[in-house]
């Protein structure tokens, strides 16, 4: 219904997604000021910070197409249109995806697409069928981790009643964080972003099998191989923070 709404207007949304893209490109072009005046960030040369910023902001763009509404999740809490929801005789998660979908966020997943093919005629990497695979599954590992941190912060919000910000800092931030190298941040947060929310599994850890690079933790290379297993382990805990926060919910008592 959705996508047959924004289609009505088609110029409409044909400027909101190129719009979109330009938007989410302003990025990249900061990234790029810096490189005018730097020969490297953190080791990096430009077209590898252009794989690392395109295989996140792809993996991004696919969870917030697919998921980017589960922030309305505190909204419908507040409101009790959470109700309507539940009533209907379909899967309340399938419908918060439904909800109010925004085909225009293509935008911020082919600009990201764009970077990566981009990044890709660029960098000097020693091509294997290891590496190539890895490189393929790194974007859908990605989206999945972050869907499942959508999902997740859209579960917390039946108790905290709006807790979005606090989910934007974890999906919004962390795909922000992940578009520059590893190297430039302090050994204490890529812990916490490997060990505890392993965002780092998103592209980091990847990328760095990838390009032949160290790990600045020490870590083996064939870590980032755990990106899928590390997805699947996020998207099943996810999947139990939804189920708890659905039995916790106890509308407006209105």
């Amino acid at each position: 219904m959705w996508v047959r709404s924004t289609m009505t207007y088609r110029t409409s949304f044909v400027i909101m997604t190129v719009g979109n893209f330009v938007a989410t490109g302003l990025d990249f072009v900061a990234i790029v000021l810096m490189f005018s005046r730097v020969d490297a960030l953190g080791g990096f040369s430009l077209p590898e910070v252009a794989l690392l910023y395109g295989t996140t902001s792809t993996a991004f763009g696919l969870a917030d197409l697919v998921l980017g509404n589960a922030d309305r999740i505190g909204r419908r809490v507040r409101d009790g249109t959470m109700d309507v929801l539940l009533l209907r005789p379909a899967p309340v998660l399938a419908q918060v995806a439904a909800d109010r979908f925004a085909l225009r966020r293509l935008g911020r997943l082919s600009q990201g697409l764009t970077l990566l093919i981009w990044s890709l005629t660029q960098v000097d990497v020693d091509w294997t069928p290891a590496r190539a695979v890895l490189l393929a599954l790194t974007p859908l590992c990605g989206g999945a981790i972050f869907g499942a941190v959508f999902v997740a912060g859209g579960a917390f919000q039946f108790w905290a009643g709006d807790a979005s910000e606090v989910q934007n800092s974890f999906t919004y931030g962390g795909t922000t964080m992940l578009q520059y190298p590893p190297t430039v941040f302090t050994k204490e947060l890529l812990r916490g972003v490997t060990f505890v929310i392993p965002l780092a599994f998103v592209n980091w850890l990847p990328a760095l099998y990838v390009l032949g690079r160290p790990n600045p933790l020490g870590l083996p290379p064939w870590t980032g191989f755990a990106a899928p297993l590390v997805a699947a382990a996020c998207c099943a805990l996810a999947g139990l923070a939804w189920r708890a926060g659905l039995r916790a919910y106890r509308s407006t008592g209105s």
